[in-house]
């Protein structure tokens, strides 16, 4: 099991690079689209070109759907803890994040095949291209979420939960600087003064 993990850790550092690439060249279009059709507006010699409309929604579709790819591999996801960190119901939550997150990767990869397909019997009014395109993000990024959810959940049955997040989580700054010393340094003086105020209070006539 940990060669398959090692195997599968090193395909998806590959596809990572792949994806912030793409969403780089992504981002990219979809600003020079979005300028393209402000100055055109604005500046009577620049042809309209109606297709740079579908292509920034198409670009920026892409760029959340792949984002939300990398988000899952990294737990850059919303998440909202009920239970006290480290205890046991914190633990199965957690556990249950990331089969959820499985889950529905593989949600988008059974639907999302036959809503792909469904794009070969339509066209994009503006550029005509044909809207399979569009339609297979989820396809493709249900693939991904398998594939990082997959790596996550592996390395945490192998090594625990709290070391496969300390390897893959994105860190936390706040997690990072509200340290035990650093939180006793802050809270200390404000402990203090609160007691120094009680102390006169009670010293008062």
């Amino acid at each position: 099991m940990p060669s398959v993990l090692a195997g599968l850790s090193r395909l998806n550092r590959t596809l990572e690079r792949l994806l912030y690439l793409v969403l780089l060249v992504l981002l990219a279009s979809f600003i020079v689209f979005i300028i393209y059709q402000i100055a055109s507006r604005n500046l009577a010699f620049l042809p309209r070109l109606f297709w740079t409309e579908e292509f920034s929604r198409f670009a920026f579709q892409w760029m959340v759907m792949l984002g939300t790819a990398v988000g899952v591999l990294h737990a850059d996801h919303f998440v909202l803890e009920a239970f006290p960190r480290g205890s046991r119901a914190d633990l199965v939550t957690r556990w249950i994040r990331d089969l959820a997150c499985l889950l529905l990767g593989v949600l988008f990869i059974v639907h999302g095949k036959d809503f792909a397909l469904s794009g070969l019997r339509r066209s994009a009014m503006a550029s005509g291209l044909s809207m399979i395109y569009v339609y297979s993000v989820f396809t493709v990024s249900g693939v991904f979420i398998v594939l990082f959810s997959l790596q996550r959940l592996l390395h945490a049955w192998l090594y625990g939960m709290t070391a496969m997040e300390a390897a893959l989580n994105t860190p936390s700054e706040a997690e990072e600087l509200a340290t035990p010393e650093e939180t006793q340094a802050v809270l200390s003086p404000v402990i203090a003064g609160h007691a120094h105020d009680a102390t006169d209070r009670r010293t008062l006539p």
